[in-house]
């Protein structure tokens, strides 16, 4: 039995690593995972008009990625509503029009990072405007230590709709082996080896982007010493940590919202 909060971490981990046979079953539960976190990003106003994306690769068909249609609303998302795309950016399961930007971005960052199994991007109030400033995130608090040395900044494109595969590629080898990405004047892309991870990612960078907005705008914060980050990034910004923080919203969902599972 797991004694401490790295043996527990370790163990989920282990579990969400171990190589899943039955790819129907697995499909599955990526879609339902899916469908939660664009649920849980709408409800926390997280998402705007039909901008932003959500995606996770297909278990058996590593070139597809699911993402949900372009225009249909992230709090009323479905599994049944999802489409499949694959890496040449057509529609090969679902009936809902896809994004281009989502294919733009997300298409080369599964390509480039097969470790990556979800990907999450929003136009986030805090994280666009956070976006303006072409500067990096500060270790000002103990939850932003869960980002420390792993969030990528790219200027390339700022401020452009993102439909170009090459920007998308720019972007993709900017983020090179981190799990979150500032694009300049655009907003915040975080990923992970689960939706879960991926959509906790967001939500957090995010608060983290609106915390360092407020202090600095009230003075001059006070930076967290090296060791305590690295510490802070140990403790809570592996990939099962994220996959963890996730979970109350998951529960909450089931309970309150079980439609979005079919």
């Amino acid at each position: 039995m797991a004694n401490t909060m790295e043996d527990q971490l370790a163990e989920i981990e282990k579990e969400a690593t171990t190589p899943k046979e039955d790819f129907a079953a697995e499909r599955l539960h990526r879609k339902q995972r899916l469908a939660c976190g664009l649920r849980t990003m709408g409800s926390l106003h997280l998402a705007e008009g039909v901008a932003g994306h959500v995606t996770v690769r297909d278990p058996e068909h590593l070139d597809r990625f699911w993402v949900n249609p372009f225009g249909t609303n992230f709090k009323l998302m479905t599994v049944s509503d999802l489409i499949c795309v694959n890496h040449e950016g057509e529609v090969v399961e679902g009936n809902g029009p896809l994004n281009q930007a989502a294919f733009a971005i997300h298409g080369q960052i599964h390509q480039a990072r097969p470790d990556v199994i979800a990907a999450a991007h929003s136009h986030s109030m805090y994280g666009k405007t956070f976006s303006t400033l072409g500067k990096p995130l500060k270790m000002i608090t103990q939850d932003s230590t869960m980002f420390y040395n792993d969030v990528a900044l790219c200027n390339d494109g700022s401020g452009a709709v993102v439909l170009s595969q090459e920007i998308g590629k720019k972007m993709a080898d900017a983020l090179g082996d981190k799990k979150a990405m500032i694009h300049q004047n655009h907003g915040l892309i975080t990923t992970g080896g689960s939706v879960d991870a991926a959509v906790w990612w967001f939500i957090a960078l995010e608060r983290a982007c609106q915390s360092q907005l407020v202090a600095e705008a009230a003075g001059t914060p006070i930076e967290i010493p090296q060791a305590f980050c690295e510490d802070g990034l140990k403790a809570q910004g592996s990939d099962a940590a994220g996959w963890f923080q996730f979970q109350p919203f998951w529960d909450e969902l089931v309970a309150r919202e079980p439609e979005f599972l079919n």
